[in-house]
């Protein structure tokens, strides 16, 4: 099945199938333990828009816990970058409609949480195909080492996803259902 059925028929399957439910935060910290528990860890994080699973409880605990949060800004061409952004801080929404930071300190996340429309046990994930977190993990990956943490209700995986050579694959999934390793 090609790519653009693939996202149309998840994308109304998760509109139909959602329920407000949040990530378990103890599973996410678990995933936290391998990084020795550094606090100046920068985590890159969404603001969850169309059903996507909520993903802005963990940010907060983390950011009690004083880890840095980072939110993205989407610029021209499918690109975007991520900046510091605090829950104390106010959020603009951007020209398509996603809430963002106002724009302060550029920052490149040590672990990014990814939104997903669908994924296979491989870890590979269809996004709404702008490429944008494709296009931003290759980026990232040019400049340092960055874990990828991909967020979806199990109800999102599929047996395989079509992909091509500018995809990348993640390094875990974590669902309601647990941790895709």
């Amino acid at each position: 099945m090609c790519k653009e059925i693939l996202r149309k028929q998840l994308i109304s399957l998760r509109k139909d199938s959602y329920v407000e439910q949040n990530l378990s935060f103890t599973k996410f910290e678990s995933i936290l333990k391998q990084f020795n528990s550094k606090k100046n860890l920068n985590i890159g994080g969404y603001y969850p828009i169309n059903s996507e699973i909520e993903c802005l409880e963990i940010l907060e605990k983390l950011e009690e816990k004083k880890y840095k949060i980072s939110l993205p800004i989407i610029k021209n061409k499918n690109n975007m970058d991520f900046y510091e952004w605090s829950f104390r801080e106010p959020l603009k929404v951007s020209r398509i409609g996603i809430p963002e930071p106002r724009a302060k300190k550029k920052v490149f996340p040590d672990i990014l949480i990814i939104p997903i429309v669908g994924f296979d046990k491989k870890k590979f994930r269809l996004g709404y195909g702008g490429g944008f977190y494709d296009r931003y993990i290759n980026k990232i990956h040019n400049i340092k080492k960055i874990f990828t943490i991909g967020f979806a209700f199990a109800f999102q995986e599929v047996k395989t996803i079509p992909i091509n050579q500018f995809d990348q694959k993640l390094d875990l999934i974590l669902t309601n259902d647990g941790i895709i390793k």
